[in-house]
C-alpha cells in the first residue's frame, strides 16, 4: 500500500497519516465485557477504524497505479499520434507536389482530387475507375490510407484511455477522502484516551506468538533475498505513511515492494496481489524473506525475517518495525 511522493502531507503521498493496521491489537482485546475498564470500547474502535482506513488504502493504492500506468500509456499513444500525423502530412505533401507538377504539365492532376474528397478510399475507388492515377501515386495513396486508419483507432484508443484515466482519478479521490476520514476520527479517539491507554493499545498491538512451530532462523536462502531483507532493514525506524513506498516513508505493501525493488524482483503494488506474486507454501516452511499476509481479505503484509519475527510496517504514529510473525490471523505465505 504505497504511495507517490509528489502527494502533500494531508495523507497523500507524503502524508503523516498512514495505516496498515494490526487487527492484531483487536484480537488482543478480545470482546469488551461488561466490567471493562474505561477507553477499552476506543480501543476497539480505533483499531476497527484503522482496518477500514488500510483496506481504503489497498483500493487507493491500486487505483493510483492504474492512473499511473494509464498517464504512461497516454502519453505513448500520443507520442505515436504526433509521429503518424507527420507521415500523413508528408504523404499529402507528396502526393500534392505531383499533382501541381502534372497540372503545370497541362496534364489531369488526379492526386489533386484527394483533396476535396471525402478520403482515400473515396479517391482510390473513383481513380482505379477512371484510370486516371499513376502507380507511384497509387502506392502513396494506398499508404496514406493506411496510415489514416491506423490515426483514427490510435485517437480512439487514447480517448478510451482518457476516458478510464479519469475515472481511475475519481476513484483515487474517494478513496482518500474515506482514508483521511477514518484516520482523523482514530487520531481523535487516541487522542482522547489517557497517555496509559494509548501506551496500552500499542502493546496490545505488538502482541501475538512468535513461538510458532517449525519456523527457520535468520539465515536469507539467496543472494537476492538477502539484498530484499536488507533493504527492509534499513527501513526499520521510518514513519508509516499510507500510499507511500519509500524510500521517507511506507505503508506495508509500499515497504515490501521497495524492499524487493532492490533484489531486482518486481512486485505488485497491493497486499492482496503480492498474496499471489510468487509461490505459497505453508507456515511452518516459511523462511527469511517470504511475505507473509494477513487477514482473510489480505489487507496487510510484512517480511517474515526467522525466528518468528516479520519486519512490516504497522499503522500510523508506529515506525517500521519487527513484531511476532503470529500478531494477526495469516491468511497467506509467498515466496516471490
Amino acid at each position: 500500500m504505497g504511495f507517490h511522493r509528489r502527494l502533500a502531507p494531508s495523507g497523500f503521498h507524503r502524508g503523516s497519516a498512514a495505516l496498515c493496521v494490526l487487527s492484531a491489537a483487536a484480537a488482543a482485546l478480545g470482546a469488551v465485557p461488561a466490567h471493562a475498564k474505561p477507553g477499552t470500547g476506543t480501543r476497539a474502535e480505533v483499531d476497527r477504524l484503522y482496518e477500514e482506513a488500510e483496506k481504503a488504502t489497498q483500493a487507493y493504492d491500486k487505483a493510483d497505479e492504474r492512473a499511473g500506468t494509464l498517464r504512461r500509456e497516454i502519453r505513448d499513444v500520443q507520442d505515436h499520434i504526433a509521429r503518424q500525423q507527420q507521415r500523413v502530412n508528408a504523404l499529402r505533401e507528396k502526393l500534392g507536389s505531383l499533382a501541381g507538377a502534372q497540372y503545370r504539365s497541362g496534364g489531369i492532376a488526379p492526386a489533386v482530387a484527394l483533396l476535396f474528397s471525402d478520403g482515400p478510399d473515396d479517391y482510390l475507388d473513383k481513380a482505379a475507375t477512371l484510370d486516371r492515377i499513376d502507380a507511384q501515386q497509387a502506392g502513396q495513396l494506398r499508404e496514406l490510407r493506411s496510415v489514416l486508419r491506423e490515426l483514427a483507432q490510435e485517437r480512439a484508443e487514447a480517448a478510451d484511455k482518457l476516458a478510464e484515466l479519469e475515472r481511475s482519478r475519481t476513484a483515487v479521490g474517494a478513496h482518500k477522502r474515506t482514508v483521511e476520514q477514518k484516520l482523523a476520527r482514530a487520531r481523535q479517539l487516541l487522542d482522547s484516551l489517557p497517555a496509559a491507554e494509548r501506551a496500552a493499545y500499542d502493546r496490545a498491538s505488538r502482541s501475538g506468538r512468535a513461538d510458532l512451530p517449525g519456523l527457520s532462523g535468520a539465515t536469507a536462502p539467496d543472494a537476492r533475498t538477502a539484498a530484499a531483507l536488507a533493504a527492509a532493514r534499513s527501513a526499520l525506524g521510518r514513519p508509516y505513511v499510507w500510499g507511500a513506498s519509500g524510500p521517507s516513508g511506507f505503508d506495508c505493501s509500499g515497504l515490501m515492494q521497495w524492499s524487493y525493488a532492490h533484489a531486482g524482483i518486481h512486485l505488485p503494488r497491493t497486499s492482496q496481489e503480492q498474496r499471489f506474486a510468487g509461490r505459497q507454501v505453508p507456515l511452518s516452511e516459511a523462511r527469511p524473506g517470504d511475505l507473509v499476509v494477513y487477514r482473510s481479505d489480505a489487507s496487510h503484509v510484512g517480511m517474515y525475517v526467522g525466528h518468528g519475527q516479520v519486519i512490516h510496517a504497522p499503522y500510523p504514529g508506529a515506525p517500521v518495525r519487527y513484531d511476532p510473525v503470529g500478531m494477526m490471523p495469516i491468511s497467506a505465505v509467498t515466496r516471490p
